[in-house]
């Protein structure tokens, strides 16, 4: 008689090891998908900032270039006078 009761409670101990195992398994996979997703949007998310480095690299070239060009003729140029529109450049030709 004594092991009669024990073996329900060896009954209940084995189901809730089963349970146990059962879910930590589950979960364990969703880990390893979320980490998987999580990488793989990681990645992504690095190239797109990268691109967005890159084309905000182009732009600010662009526009260098650009002031440049106009910049020659009216930007902190003190032989050109604004207000006269005259060239105060001299020239030894």
């Amino acid at each position: 008689m004594g092991t009669v009761p024990s073996t329900p409670t060896l009954a209940l101990i084995a189901l809730g090891l089963v349970v146990v195992i059962v879910i930590a398994v589950r979960v364990i996979r969703s880990l390893r998908r979320f980490s998987r997703a999580r990488t793989l949007v990681g990645d992504r998310l690095g190239d797109r900032v990268g691109l967005l480095k890159a084309r905000r690299a182009a732009l600010k070239v662009a526009f260098a270039g650009r002031r440049s060009q106009n910049g020659v003729q009216t930007r902190a140029n003190p032989a050109y006078d604004r207000r006269r529109g005259a060239d105060r450049r001299t020239s030894n030709a």
